[in-house]
């Protein structure tokens, strides 16, 4: 690997290679895990509520038959009492009767008795089911967090041994761009099209028993609910196509894309009102700083439409003299950040790329007050920035 005091970088780059794509094959399969786990989860959820649902129609079977029973115990006794008022038909109708009730009833609570142990079970596998999901996704988020730091590292050592090979260089920000650019539409189709997909599966296998169990009217409204997630699915893969790279950032600046892309949320998004607003004059700053600031913006709106369920949002651009200032408002729900999960996707996110612009974020959110995100990025040093 040495020669003459000199790093190999063909070796070492082979290294970290095989290091690299060990640690993502690795993440691949406990995502695999997660997923089938999950899969499993919504369909012992779905059996759960059926069970439930039949537990409660087997109580009131059984309470039925408790008051049939003793009505007809009753008439058995006063046939009995008076034997020589009713002919021997009659007793044995009574006895029969009486007889046939108090099997259907103890039948009914064996059959709730099993249910109600199926039931305990079930929920008890999905806690441990649960248990592992989330384990398998924080993995996924230690790793993920593990690979963007190697390959930036890589990135590095790079450049630092050797700055003469370009072709290198190149290719390592070719690949640590590619896995940021994966994580981020694995981030999003994972939590958008592939929930609700999930959602529809689930769904469409209870609309059989809910048109058996409760007629063709509920079913038909919860075809009408199926087919609403539906268009939610296609409204949000529609969504994610336009978010993949707005072309209009590298020929007009960040300030016009964002107008048009907070113009195009609010037609996707109707009854949302984003107020946007950039003071003094943009400035036009490498492209992996405008993309960044982008990105931050677009996950802030998301986040306060989608979490939030915000309906008026203030988007506001301050262009400093050695600085950009970024604040995104909402009026929505907020957060208790106390509770909130700092492995989560979007947070890890956008704090990656402020951290890699050696700029600073902060988030202030209460239930019931909404939120706001104040991010400050530096401009680069040693690059050419200009107003626009």
């Amino acid at each position: 690997m040495f020669s003459n005091d000199k790093v190999d970088i063909g070796s070492l780059d082979v290294i970290f290679n095989r290091m690299i794509e060990t640690i993502t094959n690795s993440k691949n399969d406990i995502f695999v895990i997660s997923e089938q786990s999950r899969r499993s989860f919504e369909e012992m959820q779905a059996e759960l509520e059926f069970i439930k649902q039949k537990i409660k129609y087997l109580i009131d079977e059984s309470d039925e038959l408790e008051k049939r029973t003793k009505v007809a115990k009753q008439r058995l006794v006063e046939v009995s009492r008076f034997f020589d008022k009713y002919t021997e038909e009659q007793v044995r109708e009574a006895y029969e009767y009486a007889n046939e009730l108090q099997i259907q009833l103890s039948l009914t609570r064996a059959d709730e008795k099993q249910l109600r142990e199926k039931r305990d079970d079930l929920e008890r596998r999905l806690r441990v089911l649960y248990d592992t999901i989330e384990r398998a996704e924080h993995i996924v988020n230690q790793v993920n967090v593990v690979l963007n730091y190697l390959t930036s590292d890589l990135k590095n050592v790079s450049v630092a041994l050797e700055k003469a090979k370009i072709k290198q260089e190149f290719g390592i920000k070719i690949i640590a761009s590619q896995e940021k650019e994966r994580k981020r539409l694995s981030r999003e189709i994972h939590d958008g099209p592939a929930q609700m997909m999930a959602n529809v599966l689930m769904r469409s296998d209870l609309i059989e028993r809910t048109y058996r169990e409760k007629g063709i009217e509920a079913a038909i409204k919860e075809i009408a609910e199926l087919k609403k997630t539906v268009r939610n699915a296609l409204s949000e893969v529609r969504r994610i196509i336009y978010d993949l790279r707005p072309m209009a950032l590298d020929d007009l600046g960040i300030v016009p894309t964002l107008k048009k892309y907070l113009s195009t949320v609010m037609e996707y998004n109707p009854g949302v009102q984003i107020h946007f607003q950039s003071y003094s004059s943009e400035k036009r700053l490498p492209s992996d700083y405008e993309v960044s600031i982008f990105r931050l913006v677009q996950e802030s709106v998301n986040n306060s439409m989608k979490h939030g369920k915000a309906i008026d949002i203030w988007v506001k651009i301050e262009w400093l003299r050695n600085s950009v200032n970024i604040l995104v408002k909402d009026n929505g729900k907020g957060f208790d950040k106390t509770g909130i999960k700092e492995q989560s996707f979007g947070i890890i996110g956008m704090r990656e790329r402020v951290e890699l612009l050696k700029g600073t974020m902060d988030i202030q959110s209460g239930i019931g007050k909404g939120t706001i995100v104040m991010v400050k990025i530096p401009f680069p040093e040693n690059e050419l920035v200009f107003d626009k």
